[in-house]
């Protein structure tokens, strides 16, 4: 029977997929028709959800003729048969996968915002798109979860011929709902099939990624809402950089947010860390820390000094402001962030009351980490090991009072089931530790 749309069709197949709960599934939609389909299955079996971004390499003289496709991270696979029968040298291969390569991460940016994709090593990736005709998109979709290092891959659709079904089958797992003798055209098994445009593929990677932290361990809401939750332009200097300021009921304290390089303030981690922090009463201030046109220069990025003064100048811009200037100030800063958030703890005129740094990079402050006063927490996941000992050789250049906290079972990202939670956890209690005293002092 027909499929009444995208997400109905998702919902069957994710039936047909809950032999996978409890294995370490990733489910990747192929854009844009797969994602809706793939949404679904992602929310039943509870997965983390993300796209498989392939683009086919066309023979150059008969572009149609698929020789491979590429994915992100480099991966690539060929049809040997194909680029010797067609003669295609190595400098053409080369030119058609650099031009196809521009178009890939054009399209993962426009997918993902500012989201890493979700790591395939080790892990079952489950394909999905929202039909089969002849295969060739699924097949290079899998073909490319494979380079990427998933163990095994199950191909999941809702309607295909046999025909294509047992020709992928020979090479992955294919789960199918619906497999009509005569298909030719997806849509037809559809009844609604409207096309599924760029922006509907982002909302529905944002949604899942959003859900998947509040599983992790976040509150659905604070237990009163908060009495600002809004955009603001944040000036800094010369300049006004776009952020979100959060102040719960009587907060305690304000906790400005320093992101790692190519995030920005609508990052998932630090807006899951910042709603741990609101329930425990302490405002938050995430923020851009360069201008769109300056984010262009990638030495901009990279800039600790300048990231920092710029930190510096907004913990000046919030003094300014009457609703939060009488509360105590502190910085949690991740990546390349926390850098910035030490490198301007250190300034002589900074009166911040606590630093805390994730997945950190404390050691890009350099030689101002001998300045810094403010007690300072820097947590670090225990399978981070690189990063892991540079925190160990920055913390033994603060002559402040700090903590280094190891996250069991936790990469760089704390993207782990409950290592996210564990790290806002540990922030949180040391904040409000040192918020509250600087507040009850005040009092």
């Amino acid at each position: 029977m027909p499929f009444v749309d995208r997400r109905e069709a998702g919902r069957r197949l994710a039936e047909r997929l809950m032999y996978l709960q409890g294995e370490d599934v990733v489910v990747l939609g192929l854009p844009r028709g797969g994602v809706p389909v793939a949404f679904e299955v992602a929310q039943a079996l509870g997965a983390p959800l993300d796209v498989v971004v392939v683009r086919k390499l066309g023979v150059p003289f008969q572009p149609e003729l698929a020789m491979g496709a590429i994915g992100e991270g480099g991966a690539r696979v060929l049809n040997d048969d194909v680029v010797r029968m067609a003669a295609v040298s190595q400098q053409e291969l080369d030119t058609v996968e650099k031009r196809e390569r521009v178009e890939l991460d054009r399209r993962a940016r426009r997918f993902r915002g500012d989201r890493p994709r979700v790591p395939l090593a080790g892990r079952t990736a489950v394909v999905v798109d929202d039909g089969i005709a002849t295969g060739a998109t699924a097949r290079a979709g899998c073909q490319v979860a494979k380079s990427q290092g998933a163990i095994r891959v199950v191909l999941a659709v809702p309607v295909a011929p046999p025909r294509a079904v047992a020709e992928l089958g020979r090479q992955v797992e294919v789960v199918c709902v619906e497999t009509p003798d005569s298909l030719w055209a997806v849509g037809q098994w559809y009844r609604d099939f409207t096309q599924t445009s760029d922006d509907e593929v982002a909302r529905l990677l944002a949604e899942s990624a959003q859900l998947e932290l509040i599983s992790l361990g976040a509150e659905s809401a604070p237990a009163d809402p908060p009495i600002r939750d809004e955009e603001v332009e944040v000036t800094a200097g010369r300049v006004g950089l776009a952020g979100h300021l959060t102040l719960p009921e009587q907060p305690t304290g304000i906790v400005v947010f320093a992101h790692g390089s190519g995030s920005s303030h609508h990052s998932p981690r630090n807006r899951f860390v910042a709603k741990v922090l609101n329930q425990a009463g302490l405002g938050t201030l995430l923020f851009d820390l360069l201008t769109p046109r300056e984010e262009l220069d990638r030495a901009n990025v990279f800039d600790i000094e300048l990231l920092g003064d710029r930190l510096g100048e907004v913990t000046g811009w919030l003094g300014d402001q009457p609703v939060v200037r009488h509360l105590p100030i502190a910085y949690f800063g991740a990546s390349t962030g926390a850098g910035a958030a030490l490198w301007a703890a250190a300034q002589p005129d900074c009166d911040v009351a606590a630093v805390v740094s994730r997945g950190g990079r404390p050691d890009l402050a350099g030689p101002r980490l001998g300045q810094v006063c403010a007690p300072t927490l820097l947590i670090v996941g225990s399978l981070d090991p690189a990063v892991l000992e540079l925190n160990r050789q920055a913390q033994a250049q603060l002559h402040c009072e700090s903590s280094l906290a190891v996250v069991p079972g936790a990469t760089h990202l704390f993207e782990e089931p409950g290592t996210l939670a564990a790290a806002a956890e540990l922030a949180r209690d040391w904040l409000h530790t040192h918020l509250g005293a600087v507040t009850s002092t005040a009092r």
